[in-house]
């Protein structure tokens, strides 16, 4: 028992896993303590194990040892805590995974509180005493504990490296200034790092004002999303209303329609049965008449035949003007003619008008300025081989370089019959289907249309039907009277920009993209679809006229 007065070692009464003092010790055969819970909870984890060993000095056991509470050192723990005694200090635990240990401990290690870069050395608080009360040691250079100390040891002479070569632009020994590195320009470590410190200063600066550039950037960019939000919420409010007023009017115009017929209806329907009742009348007259002439006719007297004859013979004007025609039930045949009418122009107007909504939409760009422009080099990541189909191609066009050039043709060419072959128009599509995000470029000559194309598009139809962007089908830009084109779906839409001999085509099909760019020294937007395409797509090019020739250009 620890006498009054007299401070016992704590660390003596810690267990070794929790580093807290004991509770419920046990003693294993080894002699050394544990708290019951630690060591069970050690030896649990081992179950699989058929040897058990002790975490201090791994001695090892067989079969598990029966744990038994230590009685008497429990005992001398309760005392030991009715005097003050509390767990080990921080700087007496010992070292465990992650840890740096104590370089000068003997055993189980304790935790290392600093390094030093003089003596290459970890040091725990006992050890590190030394450093603060000799003066050869408090000139040395102390810092954090930790593992990367033999970073400064020379791999080739096992020194201190304290010189820095700045011709090689690395730390050396004193050795290596004098063998390999002799001549070169050489400054001590502390020298460099002085230097490099103030480097070092000012790329934090550009770093922070970077930062701050950015974070101003970000806030911008939030500002902008929520802009754009709001403004986007808004457009779609305003536009449900204006939908909601427009389907309210077609509404109302729809039940005018409605009630105008039915008013109609019914006033005709009377005026018919009017005349229709007249006439019933005018039939059952006719018959009474009939059969009294006929009862006439039959009698023996002449002188009552010749006194009534007179009477009955006369008949009353007929109610039924010879000159009235009754026409077929086709009264309401124009109303109907005129509601489809209606409905094309409407179709007609709200297809030309959806082109410019969605263009308007589409236009919407709020990404910064140093963003919206497009290089040749980002579209080439998508470029594609495209080749032209035989079995589509027009009879008066023309297919060479590996069917990548397609030439118009005076004369027709003898191509087979095929149930694919364009038979009205000067047209072809490509071999491949285009999804995803595509690229290809064209160079073109003459009256000529380059196109994309559901496969199924008509082939033998008479009038445009058939044709590049006369059609839901496809989509066309073409060349006409010094001017670019944009034609689907029959409207057209006049692009006043400069024409250039190639123009690249840009396809997502997935977002529903698709451009057209002027290429030259830079690329030029010519036109930009946002639609959402249902089938693969075929790239087409139509020609017509002598000297009208489109090849597809070689992408590097």
């Amino acid at each position: 028992m620890a006498q009054r007065g007299i401070q016992p070692d704590s660390a003596k009464f810690c267990c070794s896993i929790c580093l807290d003092l004991l509770k419920d010790p046990v003693t294993i055969p080894c002699g050394h303590s544990y708290c019951m819970s630690c060591i069970k909870d050690c030896w649990d984890g081992e179950e699989h194990k058929e040897i058990y060993s002790c975490p201090q000095c791994r001695q090892t056991f067989t079969p598990r040892p029966v744990l038994v509470k230590n009685t008497m050192l429990a005992d001398i723990v309760e005392e030991m805590k009715k005097m003050g005694l509390q767990a080990a200090p921080p700087y007496l635990c010992y070292a465990g995974p992650g840890d740096v240990a104590c370089d000068v401990c003997s055993g189980r290690k304790l935790k290392a509180l600093k390094s030093c870069l003089v003596c290459l050395a970890s040091y725990c608080e006992h050890h590190l005493q030394p450093h603060y009360d000799s003066a050869p040691f408090k000139k040395h250079k102390l810092v954090e504990a930790t593992v990367k100390l033999q970073e400064n040891i020379c791999s080739r002479h096992d020194e201190v490296m304290k010189i820095f070569c700045r011709t090689d632009q690395q730390c050396i020994c004193y050795l290596c200034s004098m063998e390999e590195h002799e001549g070169h320009r050489k400054v001590s470590a502390a020298a460099e790092r002085t230097e490099r410190q103030e480097e070092l200063g000012l790329s934090r600066q550009k770093i922070q004002q970077r930062i701050q550039d950015t974070e101003k950037d970000v806030k911008v960019l939030q500002q902008e999303v929520e802009a754009i939000s709001r403004s986007a919420d808004k457009a779609v409010e305003d536009s449900e209303e204006i939908f909601t007023e427009l389907i309210r009017l077609l509404e109302k115009r729809r039940s005018d329609v409605k009630q105008q017929i039915r008013s109609q209806q019914e006033e005709e329907v009377s005026r018919a049965e009017e005349v229709q009742e007249k006439l019933k009348q005018e039939i059952a007259e006719l018959r009474r008449k009939d059969a009294e002439l006929e009862q006439l006719s039959h009698t023996q007297d002449h002188i009552h035949f010749l006194q009534n004859y007179p009477s009955l013979s006369c008949l009353s004007e007929s109610t039924h003007s010879p000159s009235i025609k009754i026409h077929p039930l086709s009264y309401f045949e124009d109303v109907t003619a005129a509601v489809s009418e209606l409905r094309d122009k409407l179709q007609e107007l709200l297809s030309e008008e959806w082109s410019k909504i969605s263009l308007t939409v589409t236009g919407v760009d709020v990404l910064l300025p140093q963003s919206k422009t497009k290089t040749r080099a980002e579209f080439l990541q998508y470029s594609c081989h495209i080749t032209l189909d035989p079995n589509t191609a027009n009879t008066q066009l023309s297919l060479s370089e590996g069917n990548r050039k397609v030439t118009f043709m005076a004369e027709k060419q003898s191509y087979p019959s095929h149930p694919d072959r364009f038979i009205g128009w000067g047209q072809v599509l490509s071999r491949e289907s285009l999804t995803g995000r595509c690229y290809w470029e064209v160079k073109w000559k003459g009256f000529i249309y380059i196109a994309v194309s559901y496969q199924d598009i008509s082939r033998t139809r008479s009038g445009n039907e058939c044709g590049f962007g006369y059609n839901d089908k496809s989509w066309s830009l073409y060349y006409y009277n010094m001017n670019y084109y944009f034609r689907h779906n029959k409207i057209k839409t006049e692009i006043p920009l400069p024409v250039s001999s190639t123009v690249g085509v840009y396809l997502n099909h997935r977002a529903g993209i698709l451009s057209f760019y002027s290429v030259s020294e830079t690329m030029t937007l010519l036109h930009r679809v946002q639609t959402t395409f249902t089938q693969p797509l075929h790239a087409g090019l139509l020609l017509y006229g002598d000297g009208a020739t489109a090849e597809f250009c070689e992408l590097k």
